[in-house]
């Protein structure tokens, strides 16, 4: 962090030094290419019946608009095991709804989207997820004894692999904080699972009166690996770390495979609470 401290101080020494000096600087442009949001989340206590994609072009960093709604694609899911289509809506402003979805656990479906006359498929398993048992306060798991955390416990089922992805909200926070787990030291046994904000935070840690939105989703392990990259290039590569590069999800163009799409096809059934600090 010193020698961090240190190049910056010099660098902004010399810009004022040679305030004078004009430097070009070439950045690369990314071809323009489709994004797909296609997160069909089925919260347990409903149908899941209500879902939505979402359909956008991708821009250059510089530009104004960071993405454009696409409004001529046609979107379909398929559950592979049941033959069952899913033709969903356009509703002209980038977002692809139905209200007709049939979620069905361990069973496989298929996302195909046709855009300027080019095939886009994934294929994901939609996975359980176990109960949220009950939510606590605490100020003995986190890394600080004397900083409030929230605690969600849950039981991991037995003799099977699971993955988790949470999502954590407190009430005026614009972004969820997202936490990636698996069970693999955990396998059957009740979880305690927390959450602390750290001093960095913008709103500062936790206190009495705030409240929380904990979500915890059932993901399959390949969306897990995906996830678990995607958070740690979130949180910065450090000094010595390597240089992020662009995510490929599982997207795949069967037209022209270098045309590739960003995002995800997850399928998910995910368990909702919150929880108000005394």
């Amino acid at each position: 962090m010193k020698l961090y401290i240190k190049l910056i101080t010099l660098l902004t020494i010399s810009l004022f030094i040679s305030c004078e000096d004009v430097i070009d600087v070439e950045v690369q442009n990314a071809p323009e290419r489709l994004v797909i949001e296609a997160s069909l989340d089925w919260e347990k206590g409903t149908t899941g019946a209500n879902q939505t994609i979402k359909l956008s072009t991708s821009s250059t960093y510089f530009a104004e608009d960071q993405s454009s709604p696409v409004t001529n694609a046609t979107v379909k899911v398929t559950n592979t095991n049941t033959t069952e289509e899913f033709i969903f809506e356009n509703q002209n402003n980038g977002d692809y709804t139905i209200t007709t979805f049939n979620p069905i656990i361990e069973n496989t479906y298929t996302l195909e989207v046709i855009y300027n006359n080019e095939v886009y498929t994934a294929t994901e398993n939609l996975k359980p997820v176990t109960d949220i048992t009950r939510v606590e306060q605490s100020t003995e798991k986190g890394f600080d004894d004397e900083v409030l955390e929230v605690v969600a416990y849950f039981n991991d089922p037995a003799d099977e692999d699971n993955f988790y992805l949470f999502r954590f909200k407190e009430d005026g926070d614009l972004f969820y904080e997202l936490e990636d787990g698996d069970d693999e030291f955990i396998n059957g046994n009740e979880v305690d699972w927390w959450y602390e904000k750290d001093e960095d935070d913008n709103q500062g840690e936790f206190t009495a009166g705030d409240r929380v939105e904990l979500e915890m989703y059932g993901i399959s392990e390949a969306y897990f690996n995906y996830i678990r990259t995607l958070i740690e290039q979130s949180e910065g590569v450090g000094l010595f770390g390597t240089t992020p590069v662009a995510l490929k999800g599982n997207c795949i163009n069967q037209t022209n495979a270098d045309n590739y799409a960003h995002g995800y096809f997850r399928l998910t059934q995910v368990v909702k609470t919150n929880y108000t600090f005394e």
